[in-house]
């Protein structure tokens, strides 16, 4: 998606096919439509739940066949390029005779002090990580330095892990998903924002976006959150230290956020948990003691 979105924006016209019937399918499928529609309006020829059956050379061209609810279409087009994932490069470590177990396709396995089948032999980075991010590998590469060098007991399940897609507008994620905590039996709520409501997000007329935060169920305990919005990256940061800090909803809504900044609609999203805090009976018994007090 992101480098689709930069050759049209550089004036490439550009035909972006998907199996699924979505864009980034580890987002919020709500992040993922906005993202959608925003390839769209910068010129993307956007085709999902479409298969690529068959790609040929013919008389100097190449040219793809796509299939989608039975229909079939070829297309010429001058360049092909594939997402197809990555391997490990594990070739020529000679891991075997290290005793250091490992996988071809998903690498070294490690386990949450980092270290390897061979206790004197540590990994990091993405030949052993499930996230494979710069930051990610920059930070295991810490935990290791801490645990190998200076006996530390460092663990990687205890660092919460945000990500960012740099499209226009950018999705930025840190916690869990509503899905990995239904997995995980977890009640919890959802708390939305729309950058609507985000005096700079409609100051620069970019308003289409929102926040969302995932919370445990009768508590402000932060499980996860979603920002689809220009420059999200720059803001998730507040909530995955919020998540590894174990700092509520509620003390983010005394944060006070610089304004004009799409980060108010953290604290926009904090406010809005508090209000819901406030069920009849304790609206009646406040309305009681205002009126009482003027």
């Amino acid at each position: 998606c992101e480098l689709a979105q930069a050759m049209a924006r550089l004036g490439g016209r550009v035909l972006l096919v998907g199996r699924s019937g979505q864009v980034m399918t580890r987002e919020d499928p709500d992040a993922a439509a906005v993202v959608a529609r925003a390839l769209v309006a910068d010129g993307v020829d956007l085709r999902l739940s479409t298969n690529v059956t068959q790609v040929e050379v013919r008389g100097g061209e190449k040219v793809i066949q796509l299939e989608h609810d039975g229909q079939v279409e070829t297309v010429a087009v001058d360049q092909i390029l594939v997402g197809a994932g990555r391997l490990p490069n594990l070739e020529g470590l000679g891991l075997e005779a290290a005793g250091v177990e490992f996988d071809r396709k998903t690498g070294v396995r490690v386990d949450d002090f980092l270290r390897t089948s061979n206790p004197d032999i540590h990994a990091a980075g993405d030949v052993c990580l499930e996230a494979k991010f710069t930051h990610m590998a920059d930070m295991s590469a810490r935990i290791v330095l801490r645990n190998a060098l200076f006996a530390g007991r460092a663990r990687l399940s205890q660092v919460v892990i945000p990500w960012c897609t740099y499209t226009d507008p950018e999705v930025a994620h840190c916690g869990l998903t509503p899905a990995e905590a239904d997995r995980r039996g977890i009640a919890h709520q959802t708390i939305r924002v729309d950058l609507g409501a985000v005096d700079r997000a409609l100051l620069e007329g970019r308003s289409e976006g929102f926040l969302k935060i995932l919370v445990r169920a009768g508590t402000d305990a932060i499980l996860g959150a979603t920002l689809a919005a220009p420059h999200a990256g720059e803001s998730i940061g507040q909530l995955t230290l919020a998540i590894q800090s174990g700092i509520g909803l509620k003390t983010l809504a005394n944060l006070v956020q610089p304004y004009p900044t799409t980060a108010e609609a953290i604290r926009k999203a904090a406010d809005a948990f508090n209000r819901q805090r406030l069920s009849p009976g304790v609206a009646k018994w406040l309305g009681r003691w205002l009126a009482w007090r003027r």
